[in-house]
């Protein structure tokens, strides 16, 4: 008898585990030492927060691709499940990286005639299908995906199913690994279901029709309405008109530079047809769910939508996933932000304690600390005791098996000086032309410039001391007169040969 089918929060759950590591360490590490600590990783993640067991996983040597196998542990659940991973990349990234201008026969299927699909899918697909497990000899733990999926079914009772899942482009991937597995010979015969989140398509109109034609198990297609991903070549209209924007109320709206980027995208596949296969299911119909912090009339907002739309974790709440996945490392602050080496710093942030010091890293830029140069002190703190030796301004990034924290303006360490400038906030977010801001940051001293866009302030004063504050008056935005009001600029700083890293916290609209 087949398995009980799996819910699509489950399936999005295995899906979100599989980023588990993905980015590799600023310091660099070996392609061994990476697949060992992504394996410790998604296990760590599987054991926490479900009832499923890995079993294999495999990481391309580039890190572009990964793919785990995992068992339901559950009492008679038969199920099994092939995870892809997605992309690290942004959207744009994602689009681009399927190389859609360009499709081949995708002949591994089963289908009499060979169905057309992208030539960046079947990369990716070529990876996954070659990938070798992480373990020291890969002979001895199942050799490739296929390999390993066997050994797998061989130790279950008879009639398994195997889903195969991915998010983004590791949907895409999927849809084509579920036909590769239909179409083995197999000792112990699974049913074979596929669930995707996100996924652009793989191919053309024969490849979603021989997919559509196939008896599965369990086939869906989940996609938010607002994730551009999954929408692109087909359905992919991205209108600055105000009165029909992309993004309903409360926005954001396109910005001209937006319809550019998203010309380009559409250009992507020439001539070629994209067609999704299988049917969809579809959320967020109501615009609820939305990033509110990224709303405004700019193209940096609009980009930030549309990653928020496409994350895993906004598909995660969309289809009510209730276990929490175990939090990757987060750095909020470093202080000091500048010294010398073999100085003391204090690293701010969360998902620290998960793991001890043996199975962490801490990196300044390129430059790892030593063995026992850094202490954990708590889930939100650690203890850099020995700076290691280096020079500039580098990101300061902390490393467990379950990822490594991004790089962000607050956690920077400059060598020697002076402290990097950063803008935390500015008050108010909206105002005209003649009106102070106040700009609050750190590392704001005597003759400091604050620019709103390309426009300096014609007059800036001190503030407070604590947190160092900026009074700049707004300059004229140089628009011509009807559009100005809901201009959209971002407000730098430059002082002691820096200027700040422009972030959505220094958004300035202009009301007139």
């Amino acid at each position: 008898m087949a398995a009980t089918q799996i819910t699509a929060s489950t399936a999005m759950t295995l899906a979100a585990i599989a980023p588990t590591g993905a980015t590799s360490r600023p310091s660099g590490e070996s392609p061994q030492v990476q697949t060992a600590r992504v394996r410790t990783g998604v296990a760590r993640q599987l054991a926490d927060c479900t009832s499923w067991e890995l079993k294999w996983l495999g990481l391309s040597p580039d890190n572009a691709n990964m793919a785990y196998i995992a068992v339901n542990l559950e009492p008679d659940s038969g199920q099994v499940a092939v995870v892809i991973r997605g992309t690290d990349a942004n959207a744009l990234d994602i689009m681009e990286d399927l190389t859609v201008g360009t499709v081949v026969p995708f002949t591994a299927g089963g289908s009499p005639t060979p169905v057309s699909v992208s030539k960046g899918a079947m990369a990716a697909f070529t990876q996954v299908v070659n990938m070798l497990p992480a373990v020291p000899d890969p002979a001895a733990d199942g050799g490739i995906l296929l390999q390993g999926l066997a050994d797998v079914l061989a130790t279950m009772a008879p009639d398994p199913t195997v889903y195969v899942i991915g998010h983004s482009l590791g949907g895409c991937v999927a849809t084509m690994v579920a036909l590769y597995l239909k179409a083995q010979r197999w000792t112990n015969p699974p049913n074979i279901g596929v669930l995707t989140f996100a996924a652009p398509t793989a191919g053309l109109a024969d490849f979603a029709a021989y997919f559509g034609a196939q008896n599965w198990a369990q086939c869906e297609r989940h996609v938010n309405r607002y994730d551009l991903i999954p929408q692109a070549w087909a359905s992919l209209d991205i209108p600055i008109d105000p009165l029909r924007p992309w993004y309903p109320d409360p926005g954001p709206k396109g910005t001209e530079e937006v319809e550019v980027l998203i010309r380009a995208v559409k250009g992507f596949p020439g001539y070629n047809t994209y067609v999704q296969p299988s049917p969809i299911t579809e959320w967020n119909h109501d615009y609820q769910t939305v990033d509110r912090g990224l709303i405004k009339h700019s193209t940096e907002d609009f980009m930030g939508q549309v990653g928020y739309q496409h994350a895993n974790t906004t598909y995660l709440s969309l289809l009510g996933a209730t276990v929490p996945l175990t939090p990757t490392p987060v750095v909020t602050s470093v202080s000091p932000t500048f010294g010398a080496a073999q100085s003391q710093v204090t690293i701010t942030g969360s998902g620290f304690s998960a793991f001890t010091e043996d199975d962490t890293a801490v990196d300044f830029g390129p430059i790892a600390c030593g063995g026992n140069a850094f202490e954990i002190k708590s889930d939100n703190q650690i203890v850099v005791h020995n700076v290691p030796w280096g020079f500039g301004i580098v990101d300061v990034c902390v490393t467990n098996p379950l990822g490594t924290s991004p790089a962000v303006p607050l956690a920077q360490f400059a060598y020697g000086g002076p402290e990097p400038v950063v803008v935390t906030a500015i008050a108010p977010t909206s105002a005209a032309t003649g009106q102070q801001v106040t700009v609050t940051g750190t590392g704001f001293g005597a003759h400091a410039m604050v620019y709103f866009g390309e426009k300096p302030s014609p007059l800036v004063t001190l503030g407070s001391d604590d947190p160092p504050q900026l009074v700049a008056t707004i300059p004229d935005s140089g628009k011509r007169p009807g559009k100005v009001v809901g201009t959209v600029v971002g407000v730098t700083v430059a002082v002691n040969g820096y200027s700040s890293p422009t972030t959505p916290l220094d958004e300035f609209t202009y009301t007139g």
